[in-house]
C-alpha cells in the first residue's frame, strides 16, 4: 500500500467520522421524542394535525417543513392556590378564603385552542363558584362543613373546566380569615354571649341551692317535730314503767326536784326536822354577806331561798 493508498483511507475515515454527527442530527431533526406525561401537538399551516401522547420517539420527516410546528403540553397532576377569595356569607359578613385545586389537562387540544387562557379564566371562575356556594352558607356553617363545601365547588367547577380540557381533582378550601373590624366585633358578641351564659348558670346554681337548702330545712324540721314528738311518749312510758318500782319512782323524783335547783341562784335547806330548828327560819338566819359563813349573800337578781324539809 502506498502513500496515496494511505492517505485515501485517511480522508475516508475522516470523512465517516464527520458524517455520523450530521445523521444523528438529521435524525433528531426528522423525530419527535414524547416523555411520560407529556403531549405533543403538531400543527400544520396553524391546524392541529396531530396529537401524539405515546412516550417514546416518533419518527416525524414533516418536521423539517417551515409551516410545520411542535407544541409540548404537560400532562401531569398540577395545583393552583388562590388567596384571600372575598365572599360575603348567608348574613352579610365577609371571609375571606384561600382555595387549594388540584388538576391536569386532560385534553390538550382544548387546553391549547378552546380557550385563550384557561389559567385566568379558571381564577375568575373559582371566584364566582367560591362567591355563589358559600354565599349561601352562614360563617359556622362554612368553618364546619369545609370537605363537604369542598366537594360542592369541586362540581360546579368541572363542569366548565371540562369545556377547556381540564380536569378537577379535588378542592380544599384551606384557611377562612375575616376582616379585623369584623373579628372585632364577633369576638365582642362571643364575649357578651359568654358573660350571659356565665351569668345564667350563677344563677341558676344559686337558686338550685336555695332551693336545695330549703327542702333540706323541712326534712329536718319534721325529723325534729317527729323526734320532739316521740319524747314525751318514751317518758310516759318510761314513768309507767316505774309505777311498778314505787322505790325507784321516789329517788327519781327527788332527784328531778333537786335538778330543778339552780347552785348558783339558789340555796336550799333540807334535813331541819323535829323541834330544834325549822327550815323556815334557818333560811331567815342566812347572812346577808358570805364572807363569814361561806354562803353566797342572797341579793342579786332572781336569787332566793326555798325551805325544804
Amino acid at each position: 500500500m502506498n502513500s496515496s493508498d494511505v492517505l485515501r483511507l485517511v480522508i475516508g475515515a475522516l470523512a465517516g467520522i464527520a458524517i455520523v454527527p450530521l445523521l444523528i442530527s438529521a435524525a433528531r431533526a426528522m423525530t419527535v421524542e414524547v416523555d411520560d406525561e407529556e403531549a405533543v401537538l403538531r400543527t400544520s399551516f396553524g391546524r392541529l394535525v396531530q396529537t401524539m401522547r405515546a412516550p417514546g420517539l416518533h419518527w416525524l420527516p414533516a418536521r423539517l417543513l417551515p409551516w410545520v410546528a411542535l407544541r409540548t403540553v404537560s400532562l401531569r397532576r398540577d395545583f393552583r392556590l388562590f388567596d384571600d377569595v372575598h365572599v360575603n356569607d348567608a348574613r352579610g359578613t365577609t371571609l375571606m378564603v384561600d382555595l387549594w385545586l388540584e388538576f391536569r389537562i386532560e385534553d390538550p387540544a382544548k387546553a391549547l385552542f378552546g380557550v385563550a387562557d384557561w389559567d385566568r379564566a379558571l381564577q375568575n371562575l373559582v371566584a364566582h363558584a367560591a362567591t355563589s356556594i358559600l354565599g349561601n352558607r352562614e360563617f359556622s356553617e362554612i368553618l364546619s362543613d369545609r370537605t363537604e363545601l369542598g366537594e360542592r365547588l369541586q362540581q360546579d367547577i368541572s363542569d366548565e373546566t371540562a369545556r377547556w380540557g381540564l380536569k378537577i381533582e379535588r378542592v380544599f378550601i384551606r384557611n377562612v380569615k375575616l376582616l379585623p373590624e369584623v373579628s372585632r366585633q364577633i369576638f365582642g358578641t362571643i364575649a357578651a354571649r359568654l358573660e350571659r351564659a356565665k351569668a345564667a348558670l350563677d344563677e341558676n346554681g344559686r337558686l338550685a341551692a336555695a332551693q336545695l337548702e330549703a327542702d333540706t330545712g323541712v326534712r329536718v324540721a319534721a325529723l325534729v317535730a317527729e323526734a320532739k314528738a316521740q319524747y314525751p311518749l318514751a317518758v310516759g312510758r318510761a314513768l309507767a314503767a316505774l309505777r311498778d318500782q314505787p322505790e325507784v319512782l321516789a329517788a327519781y323524783q327527788e332527784l328531778y326536784a333537786l335538778s330543778l335547783i339552780r347552785p348558783h341562784r339558789t340555796v336550799a335547806f333540807r334535813g331541819f326536822e323535829g323541834e330544834a330548828m325549822r327550815a323556815v327560819d334557818a333560811a331567815m338566819l342566812s347572812p346577808s354577806g358570805g364572807e363569814a359563813s361561806g354562803i353566797a349573800p342572797l341579793h342579786g337578781f332572781g336569787e332566793r331561798a326555798i325551805p325544804t324539809r
